[in-house]
């Protein structure tokens, strides 16, 4: 990108964009030869040619000032319909719920949004909320080793998946087939190609379509000596809460292997934590613990263990420890582990960790789980349980559909739209008439539950709400 710098009154030569000092045809001249290419297209011959772009991208005429960027991305943005303006019964992985004031107050403040981490210098409490972030999260986990979170709860599973290989020096993982395909790409990408050295084999165990749980005779056959760990989410991607976590556990113990349980930490007001059924590593997302609905970034998973040697010893990311200082009785909080990350061997790290940009929400989850403390997580979790049921109740009373799973859930259920002899795409676009967004379309992810839609219902969505969705669904299904 060039643009015409001028003086007062008078054009001088072209020059290189402000923001892009290498731009200039002389710079990538220089560039080539102390590369010791001839052309730009060199760097790229180990691409397919079919797999590189020839010609120009179909783009608009260049923005000639700030201010017609400006203009034009608002123009793109207004076309947005965001879930303040509509009513969202979208779930699945990244959920509408209440952030209070306070979270964003104490999230954006300069001490925290500021800091950069491995100078001491930029320290103004960081480690501090750190420490308590782990010290809350494991408490309501009921595990005593928390490490900072990783950039996704897919990223979260997957690397917990490779520690489960490196402790049990196995190459095979066990996942439900109920699990979010999004997730799943995601883990898919960890376990790498078969062409590594380190791939991990992914096998897929069956569930059951009515209740939504883990197919135990699928899992009990497809259990190996290869298998590195038992992978199981509880709730599930469609919302089942699995009763059998303890059995799971037991199965893979026996085979010698790991259990890794996903877990939305928001439920633990109301389910027993996954320690208390056989766990030995937990992961979740941290996006249900004061951290808003976020597209394009990542909102944060965590990854959760007992406090072993064995297991410290393979974690992809740095922990937060307390120490005593010169003066008595007062401690200072400080990073750990951090010779096995990839902030300090590089490619010899345990895995490569991301980036540093989730750890931010830490101070949300931090205020967030002080706020609420141990009676706020029972009553958002009854909370959630009541005004589900209630949705799942009223919808299943509209002709042609029918609820899914049979049994208990937790915030996220199955509507099958199958009676209706209408497709959920043209039944959520008839909803966006009245304002809408409705659940997530299964029918091509999970083809085998038909026509089929994800919907979630939170803290946030009040009697009337639940009884509008009713209304709109039994006008638009006839």
């Amino acid at each position: 990108m060039q643009v015409m710098s001028k003086t007062i009154g008078t054009a001088t030569a072209t020059g290189a964009h402000p923001y892009m000092a290498n731009s200039t045809r002389e710079a990538k001249e220089r560039m080539l030869e102390a590369t010791g290419f001839a052309t730009i297209d060199d760097l790229f011959v180990q691409i397919p040619a079919d797999h590189r772009l020839s010609g120009q991208l179909d783009l608009p005429a260049g923005a000639r000032s700030e201010a017609a960027v400006r203009r034009r991305l608002l123009a793109a943005l207004a076309k947005n319909e965001t879930c303040e303006e509509n009513l969202s019964f979208i779930g699945g992985g990244c959920w509408q719920h209440y952030v209070p004031a306070v979270c964003d107050e104490i999230v954006s403040r300069t001490e925290f949004v500021t800091s950069h981490l491995g100078t001491p210098s930029s320290d103004y409490g960081r480690f501090h909320v750190w420490f308590e972030f782990a010290s809350q999260l494991g408490e309501l986990l009921e595990l005593d080793f928390v490490g900072l979170p990783v950039y996704s709860y897919g990223c979260a599973a997957g690397h917990a998946i490779r520690m489960a290989a490196r402790l049990t020096g196995r190459n095979q993982v066990l996942l439900p087939a109920s699990i979010d395909p999004e997730r799943l790409a995601v883990i898919r990408n960890y376990c790498e190609p078969p062409e590594m050295a380190s791939h991990i084999e992914i096998v897929l165990v069956d569930f059951d379509r009515e209740t939504g749980a883990l197919d135990l005779d699928d899992l009990e056959a497809k259990l190996s000596m290869r298998t590195a760990a038992v992978y199981f989410e509880n709730p599930s991607y469609l919302g089942t809460i699995e009763a059998a976590g303890a059995s799971i556990a037991a199965a893979a113990r026996a085979a010698g292997a790991e259990t890794i349980v996903g877990v939305d930490p928001i439920s633990l007001g109301v389910l027993a934590p996954p320690a208390r059924y056989g766990a030995d590593i937990v992961v979740g997302t941290l996006q249900t613990l004061g951290v808003h609905m976020n597209c394009g970034g990542g909102v944060g998973g965590f990854i959760a263990g007992r406090d072993e040697d064995r297991y410290a010893r393979e974690y992809p990311t740095i922990a937060i420890t307390t120490t005593e200082t010169t003066e008595p009785g007062e401690l200072a909080f400080a990073p750990t582990l951090v010779q096995q990350t990839s902030a300090m061997t590089r490619e010899g790290a345990k895995d490569w960790y991301g980036n540093n940009s989730v750890r931010l929400w830490t101070v949300a989850n931090a205020v967030y789980m002080a706020l609420l403390g141990p009676q706020g997580f029972a009553e958002i979790g009854e909370s959630i349980v009541r005004r589900g049921s209630y949705a799942a109740q009223r919808l299943g009373a509209i002709a042609g559909v029918e609820i899914r799973p049979a049994g208990a859930f937790f915030k996220d259920f199955v509507v099958d739209f199958g009676g209706t002899g209408k497709p959920v795409t043209e039944i959520n676009a008839a909803l966006r008439e009245w304002g809408i967004f409705g659940g997530r379309d299964l029918s091509s992810t999970f083809p085998d539950l038909g026509q089929s839609a994800l919907y979630a219902v939170t803290e946030i969505h009040s009697v009337e709400d639940i009884d509008r969705l009713a209304e709109a669904l039994a006008e638009v299904t006839r």
